[in-house]
């Protein structure tokens, strides 16, 4: 991105294709940024949460937020860069988002034109139709938040990558040395939610990797502590609103 930091540009549009597990570096840009994944799954992380973004879906990064990006089966992304006064209010915070027909299909144009395209031109119409579109995606429920307290982020962030349902909270509280009463409150205090709470949405957004990937619902249902695939899915569509099925092909 360093590269098209002096392009005289308001938009300008990259693609990139990644290997499962790649790890981007903590890192952040001048410009605000969508992510948009054709295949695969991303998780985002910063200091103050994660953000996990199925396939067809974007992540809309806002300039200066130091973000990791971890990503789950090969993932052909294609990314827009623009000058933070171009979506106006982005309250500072990521955000994952629909991707409606349209936007699918400008993304895929856009990668093809030149940095320092003719913005009186065809690809300046483009690009201009694509700032347009953007304020008009909606936002997804598929942030979970995370603590200030390092040890404590920390744990949540293991969870997150790989959770139980066996660990308890007493598990968590002689892991990080506290009290029961101590780690209650700290949680609740931080997160804004219970433990047990927070650990439902962890593992619903831990399920969205292993959908796409085309796994039985039945199996992650059982591996995630739930008694049937019922009791899952309706947690699942209690959560983000919609059904597993919903996350399971990259094709909706």
């Amino acid at each position: 991105m360093s590269s098209f930091r002096e392009v005289p540009r308001p938009v300008i549009a990259l693609g990139t294709d990644y290997p499962d597990g790649h790890v981007i570096a903590p890192h952040r840009h001048d410009r605000d940024q969508l992510l948009y994944g054709m295949t695969g799954v991303l998780m985002a992380s910063t200091p103050h949460g994660a953000w996990m973004m199925p396939p067809q879906r974007g992540m809309l990064i806002p300039a200066g937020v130091i973000h990791e990006v971890r990503l789950f089966g090969d993932v052909k992304m294609r990314s827009l860069y623009l000058r933070p006064d171009r979506l106006g209010d982005t309250d500072n915070q990521c955000k994952v988002v629909g991707i409606s027909s349209l936007m699918r299909h400008l993304l895929i144009e856009a990668v093809a034109v030149p940095a320092e395209y003719d913005m009186a031109g065809r690809d300046g119409a483009l690009m201009a139709l694509i700032e347009h579109e953007i304020k008009r995606l909606p936002v997804l429920p598929l942030s979970l938040p995370l603590p200030e307290q390092a040890a404590l982020r920390e744990k949540c962030r293991a969870f997150l990558a790989s959770p139980t349902p066996h660990e308890t909270i007493d598990d968590w509280c002689d892991h990080l040395g506290m009290s029961r009463r101590s780690f209650t409150r700290q949680f609740r205090k931080e997160i804004g939610s219970s433990f047990v709470e927070w650990r439902q949405q962890a593992c619903i957004l831990a399920a969205l990797p292993r959908l796409a990937a085309g796994e039985a619902v039945t199996t992650i249902a059982m591996d995630l502590g739930y008694d049937n695939p019922a009791a899952f899915s309706n947690m699942f569509k209690r959560i983000l609103g919609a059904s597993p099925r919903d996350y399971r092909t990259s094709d909706v």
